[in-house]
């Protein structure tokens, strides 16, 4: 074989039947799909992995690209999608930063071609995250119907029902027939997904709904105002994404309807969209708990703004475990004493903190979802402590054993087991009662619970631990 054939070869191997490759442990096929890509680049195969671009998703095109290391490579993958059409939806699946990346340098009026085939609220959120300048003159190129909605969504809030909403929506007047309503769906090409019908009045304002089933079970002359629902179940246009996502999950909606103050009618939010949102914001949580951005999980901020953001969540640790080496300090003298109490204080300390921090996460995350409400409090709080109760009393029965079969001392053993036992009751009520003080304080319980529930029960359970073995130091001795 010569070897331009063997190359040839070569190049055309990722492509034969890459769905039929069994990934290795711990691989998933996008790993496989992101190596063959990576690795077409490396050799510059640009037709091959055109070709391979051809057969993919969207979405799958635009996390490819978002796994790419330098700004070239992933302009250079974005260019090899075939038709404007195919670009445009693989712009709209990308992160902020990655659209940046792609779009740098591209004239307004290509991109403004790209952005044509997209739905309002697509080109709103692809338009939100380019320079304000440039934002500008691309909705200076579109039509004008298409820009003047476009401007109208972006001046709503990203993270409110008015941001990631879409005004190509389905609704029909109250006098209109169910004859005419399917006349008229017949025709909605434009409508972003039909779930419901909705019916306003004179004034567009939301009167009532009806599903496509009950469109078609009625007489054609029959006016939708005789078989719609008037209880509409709708947000505002300034309701945060979370509440919007919380009402569609609690509903087991397929979209929800968008109101000014005046309950006149400007968009839907369909169910595609709140998925992204619990995504984003389940995302946005754990980062907050842990002191992170979401930079970091892309590998897009510096190392100098990671750590900067990182700091304060370590400093409160720190501050944390001077204050636990001073009560160590103070209680020298009976250390001294008993040398082998040292042994249980990395326990005490561990234990209590763990116990506090799946208490906190579980109020945090409940709060966030609205499964717990601040009416719930007391019943969970005194569930809790049911609950640390019963981990405190088997874990103290465990290192009572312990203790005496280490160290030969059965009081040191129970003096540990109860002061483990006391220290999870008060870590499983610090950790329930902090996030909700922190929450009517009007502070995300989420940015500031786990590192203050954590340190604070670090502190208690060792002051416990040894101020108990102080009390009983003469039948330790």
């Amino acid at each position: 074989m010569q070897p331009a054939e063997r190359i040839r070869q070569i190049e055309k191997d990722p492509l034969k039947d890459l769905s039929k490759e069994t990934p290795e442990k711990g691989q998933t096929k996008f790993d496989l799909v992101l190596a063959s890509c990576q690795r077409l680049l490396r050799r510059g195969a640009i037709t091959n992995l055109g070709k391979m671009l051809g057969r993919m998703h969207p979405a799958d095109i635009a996390k490819v690209i978002a796994h790419l290391s330098t700004p070239k490579d992933k302009r250079t993958v974005y260019e090899l999608v075939r038709g404007e059409s195919e670009r445009g939806k693989v712009l709209s699946e990308l992160d902020a930063d990655s659209i940046q990346q792609v779009l740098t340098d591209m004239p307004a009026s290509d991109v403004a071609w790209l952005l044509k085939d997209l739905g309002p609220d697509d080109v709103a959120y692809i338009l939100g995250v380019l320079p304000e300048e440039q934002a500008k003159e691309i909705l200076t190129l579109m039509k004008t119907e298409d820009s003047t909605e476009i401007a109208d969504l972006l001046k709503y809030p990203k993270d409110t029902a008015g941001g990631i909403m879409t005004t190509e929506f389905f609704s029909l007047p109250e006098d209109a027939t169910a004859q005419e309503a399917i006349r008229r769906l017949q025709h909605a090409t434009d409508a972003e997904m039909v779930f419901y019908i909705y019916v306003t009045d004179k004034e567009d304002r939301l009167v009532g709904v009806l599903s496509l089933r009950q469109l078609l079970t009625v007489p054609p002359a029959t006016p939708l105002k005789n078989i719609m629902a008037t209880d509409v179940l709708s947000v505002a246009v300034d309701v945060d994404q979370e509440e919007v996502a919380r009402q569609v999950a609690r509903y087991n909606l397929l979209a929800i309807p968008v109101v000014e103050k005046d309950n006149t009618l400007v968009g839907i939010i369909t169910v595609d969209d709140v998925v992204d949102v619990i995504r984003e914001e389940a995302t946005e949580d754990m980062l907050k708990m842990a002191g992170a951005a979401e930079e970091d999980t892309l590998m897009t901020s510096s190392s100098l703004d990671a750590a900067r953001s990182r700091l304060p969540w370590l400093f409160t640790n720190l501050i944390g475990s001077l204050v636990s080496g001073a009560i160590l300090w103070w209680f020298r003298y009976t250390i001294q004493e008993v040398v082998a109490i040292v042994t249980f204080i990395p326990v005490i300390a561990a234990m209590g903190g763990n116990v506090g921090l799946q208490s906190s996460t579980l109020i945090i995350r409940g709060l966030a979802t609205g499964r717990i409400e601040l009416t719930d409090v007391w019943k969970v709080f005194f569930r809790e402590v049911r609950i640390g109760l019963l981990l405190g009393l088997a874990c103290g029965l465990i290192l009572t054993g312990v203790g005496w079969a280490w160290h030969d001392q059965g009081f040191l053993g129970m003096v540990v087991g109860v002061s483990l036992m006391i220290a999870f009751l008060v870590s499983t009520s610090m950790a329930t009662i902090m996030p909700v003080v922190l929450r009517r304080i009007g502070v995300d319980p989420a940015v500031a619970a786990g590192p203050f529930v954590t340190t604070a029960n670090d502190i208690t359970g060792i002051t416990i631990y040894l101020a108990l073995a102080t009390a009983l130091i003469e039948h330790l001795k």
